[in-house]
Formats: structure tokens, C-alpha cells, sequence
């Protein structure tokens, strides 16, 4: 018989079950092990073994005729669906006690919402143990109210918080948050408030998940939530295609069922890494981890009202990253006014998103570790909250930048860095005609309005060393700084030339062959 190339869901499922009986099998392993054990043509990629494991609950959940296909069983209403799962973690995350007739009764609403009509399915307790069981939710238990705490309550539980972070060394403890960014925003108080109060329109707003470890040796990759799946700055490409780990609802928002993919991919790097790891969160609505079967992640909640004192990313990590998109941002607007542009902060998704991720790459693992001793949840704490040299150094360059830019109402350095609405729209709860809007974008695949493709026509290489030369013999040698410039425009030029030699060689191969 042939060996097949594709893995049927039993057989996914199966694998699955191996690396839970084996679980410090690596994932290049684990995919020989399938090619051995199901004869396969061809051993599946990282990938694959990644995302196959990321859906166990749903091969669980399957029937013995879904298991035997080789091709998932799609949810029949995946907008039903998803509203009432992410209205289910919001409920849990305010302990609300939810009985099966609830989640039923619920589910009507949202398909009359949805208008289904005569495609509504018939609610029954057959449907509502497929829903819990695809989501991972187990029986629901009544839990009295979470109350709120204060900052007498921050010292009554510090001990105890101090106690469990000793339990692990700095570099398994992980902080997690969200935040907004206006990635156009200008820093003119007049400009910037019509934009933000424009931004449900142009959508221009993205939504960034970071996280990091207390000694700064780990930033994971940037989670960013946009509008639409393909946005047209994106040119019909996912954002995987373009190296991103990218989603996107109709609000650009963090939910439930995102931070759950989230926090199991998180998980499943732990397990690859044989790692046991602490991550502390905040108890943001979308912050559901009950009933998730995490094996190497403990995760730790912090009071509610508390994290702007104790967590790590709200003590600085954030707010190094948005000064150094703001300093990507500026510097291009100034190109723009000497270009006579008519719209100096106009810039596209892909752009932004670029932008964001080199900024985040520049962060030190020194800031990062100096953010985490600030919130005093360390012993090992030794400095003061203060802005580091290098973060100050970024704030002058961010006020010398709005200077030299044509702005009636300046901002501040803390206020463009710090806009309050920026947050706001990370941790909102979302209401059920919310719920209903996320969940409908799914299959959205460009956005209508705000986007805008960079003007610049690609550049040819002879254009790009043209540029470079110009710019090299601009330097002064004498200048340590232009020294390092120096170096840094020959080496571009180098991979540019090394680039055009491959590609000359491989045309001239063909041409010989045709």
C-alpha cells in the first residue's frame, strides 16, 4: 500500500496520547515517531505537530466517524459558537454559576441575535455536552463573588505572594498583559483626540499581548489582535505568512477563546522546553484559565485593582516598548514633512506591526528585569523605580523628534506614551452585541476603511546601492558614531550584492536550460 501523506484524526489523536504518556518527547521526535508508527510518506513538519497538539480537546471530543475521517467535522454555526464560548469564560471570569438550561437558553438568544432561523439547532443536552466538551468546559460550580481588593489587601497578601515566587528561580516567573495601540496617533493633543475618537472607524488601533520572564532572558514572540485576517496592507497573505503570531475580530480585542490559544501554546513551548514556569496575570475578563489542562504552566492571578502597583509589565516593559515604536514613528513622520507628504503620520498594518516587533526586540533584558524588582514582589529588589538611562535617553530623542515636527498642541513625552485610552480598550468587558461582532468577523478578509499601502514603489538593486553609497560617503571616520554606521551600510550592502549574485546565477541556469 502506499504510505499516505495526511494523518487521519484518530491518528492525530493518537499522537496526542503519545506525547501525553511521553512528555518530555520533543517535537521533531514525535513527528518521526508518527511517520514510523502510521507509515507515512513524509515526516510532518514542527508545525503540524504543534498545531495537532494544541487540539487535543477536539479529537477528544470527536465521534468514532469524525475520528476515522481525515478532515475535521466543522462546527455547523462557528459564529454561534464562538459568542457563546467567549460569553461562558467571561461569565466564568466573574464567577458567575452557569447550569446547563443557562448555557442552552443563552444559546437561543445569540441564534435569534444571529438570525438563523430554520438553521437553529435543536439545543439538547446531546449539543450542549459536544459544546463543553470542543471548549474544554467542565460541570459548572456556584462560587461565591470575588470582591475586589485594595491596597491594605496588596499588604496583607504580599508574604504569601513572596513566598510563592521563591518557589522558582527569576527566569521561570512570566509576566503576561495586553495593551492598545494607536499606532497612528500624532503626538498634537488635537489631532490625536480625533483620531482616537475616529478609530472604531478607520481602525486603526491594534491590540499587542507581551510577555516575558523576571531576568529578561525571555521575550516571547508579540501576540497582535487586529480587524480583519487579511488586511490589505498584508497583500493577500496570512500573518503567519509574514512572520507574525496574528489575530483579529471585529474590535481588535483580546477574548476568551484567544487568550486560551494563547496560554496553551505557551504551555505547550514549556512542555518542549521541559520547563515549569510561573505566569502572573492580571484578572482581566478575557483571563479564563479554568478547566485548561496545563501541565507546565502554574498560573497566578493577582487581586483585582492591584496590578498598576505589582505587575511587572505595567512597570515599565509597556511603556519601554511604546517609546520605542513612538521613536519609529516620529522619525518616519519627519522624513515625511521634509518629503512635503500630505499626511506625515499616515502608515499602513504591515508597517506598523513591523515596527512594534523591532521594538520589541530592543527592549534589554536588563529593563526588563529592573520593571520586575520595581514592583516589590522581589527580595532581590536593589534600585528604585526611575527611568533607566537608556529609556531616558529614548524619551529626549521622542521630545527633540515632536519639536521638529509642524504641531500646534504638543504632547508631552509621558502623555504620548501613556494615552489612558490606549489601555482602556485592552480590558473592556464585552457585552453581548460586542460578542456578537467579534465573533462574525471571522472570516473577514480585508479591511475597508484606514488602510493604506506604502506609496514608495519598490526600490531596484542598483537604486538601493546607489543609496547606500550616497550615505557612506556622507561619513565621517573621524566620528566613533559614523565608524559604526560604517560598518553596519557595508554589511547591508554586502547581503544586497550576495542577494543579486544568486539571483544572476539561477537566471542564467534556466536560460541555458530553456
Amino acid at each position: 500500500m502506499k504510505p499516505s501523506s495526511s494523518l487521519s484524526n484518530d491518528q492525530k489523536l493518537k499522537i496526542c496520547h503519545h506525547k501525553a504518556a511521553n512528555p518530555s518527547i520533543k517535537q521533531s521526535a514525535l513527528a518521526n515517531w508518527a511517520m514510523q508508527e502510521f507509515k507515512l510518506s513524509k515526516v510532518p513538519t514542527q508545525g503540524t505537530i504543534s498545531n495537532i497538539l494544541a487540539k487535543r480537546q477536539q479529537y477528544e471530543s470527536m465521534d468514532s466517524t469524525e475520528l476515522t475521517s481525515k478532515r475535521q467535522r466543522t462546527v455547523k454555526h462557528p459564529e454561534l459558537d464562538n459568542v457563546l464560548a467567549n460569553w461562558v469564560l467571561q461569565c466564568q471570569a466573574r464567577r458567575v454559576a452557569l447550569s446547563g438550561d443557562l448555557i442552552k437558553e443563552k444559546a437561543r438568544q445569540f441564534a435569534r441575535q444571529l438570525e438563523l432561523g430554520e438553521r437553529t439547532p435543536e439545543f439538547s443536552n446531546g449539543w450542549l455536552a459536544k459544546f463543553n466538551i470542543r471548549h474544554g468546559f467542565k460541570a459548572q460550580k456556584s462560587y461565591g463573588e470575588s470582591g475586589s481588593a485594595d491596597l491594605d489587601a496588596i499588604d496583607r497578601n504580599m508574604p504569601t505572594i513572596k513566598e510563592k515566587l521563591q518557589s522558582y528561580s527569576l527566569q521561570d516567573i512570566y509576566n503576561m498583559d495586553e495593551t492598545g495601540l494607536f499606532y497612528r496617533m500624532a503626538p498634537d493633543r488635537t489631532i490625536a483626540r480625533r483620531q482616537i475618537e475616529g478609530s472604531k472607524k478607520d481602525k486603526t488601533r491594534l491590540t499587542f499581548v507581551f510577555a516575558a520572564n523576571a531576568n529578561g532572558s525571555h521575550k516571547m514572540e508579540p501576540l497582535i489582535i487586529g480587524h480583519a485576517q487579511r488586511p490589505r496592507a498584508f497583500n493577500r497573505k496570512s500573518g503567519e505568512q509574514l512572520g507574525f503570531y496574528y489575530r483579529s475580530n471585529a474590535k481588535a480585542w483580546m477574548t476568551g477563546l484567544i487568550f486560551r490559544e494563547w496560554l496553551q501554546k505557551m504551555d505547550q513551548q514549556m512542555q518542549d522546553a521541559n520547563r515549569k514556569v510561573l505566569l502572573l496575570l492580571d484578572n482581566a475578563p478575557s483571563h479564563v484559565v479554568r478547566d485548561l489542562p496545563l501541565t507546565n504552566v502554574q498560573v497566578f492571578l493577582f487581586p483585582a485593582n492591584t496590578t498598576s502597583k505589582i505587575q511587572p509589565m505595567d512597570a515599565g516593559i509597556i511603556a519601554a516598548f511604546k517609546r520605542r515604536y513612538r521613536r519609529f514613528q516620529l522619525q518616519d513622520a519627519i522624513d515625511r514633512d521634509e518629503q512635503q507628504k500630505a499626511d506625515i503620520y499616515k502608515v499602513d498594518q504591515l508597517i506598523a506591526m513591523k515596527w512594534a516587533k523591532a521594538a520589541w526586540n530592543d527592549i534589554s533584558s536588563k529593563t526588563i528585569a529592573n520593571c520586575f524588582k520595581h514592583t516589590g514582589l522581589f527580595e532581590r529588589e536593589t534600585q528604585k523605580n526611575e527611568v533607566g538611562s537608556e529609556e531616558q535617553d529614548i524619551e529626549n530623542e521622542l521630545e527633540d523628534a515632536i519639536n521638529q515636527l509642524p504641531i500646534s498642541r504638543p504632547m508631552s513625552v509621558h502623555e504620548l506614551i501613556n494615552p489612558e485610552e490606549e489601555q482602556q480598550v485592552a480590558h473592556e468587558e464585552i457585552s453581548d452585541e460586542d460578542l456578537i461582532k467579534l465573533s462574525s468577523s471571522q472570516d473577514q478578509e480585508e479591511e475597508e476603511d484606514g488602510e493604506v499601502m506604502d506609496e514608495n514603489p519598490p526600490m531596484s538593486t542598483k537604486e538601493k546601492l546607489n543609496v547606500l553609497h550616497s550615505c557612506i560617503s556622507f561619513l565621517d571616520l573621524s566620528n566613533p558614531n559614523h565608524v559604526i554606521a560604517h560598518k553596519v551600510l557595508r554589511n547591508i550592502q554586502f547581503e544586497i550584492r550576495t542577494i543579486e549574485k544568486k539571483q544572476t546565477t539561477l537566471d542564467r541556469y534556466f536560460c541555458k536550460e530553456y
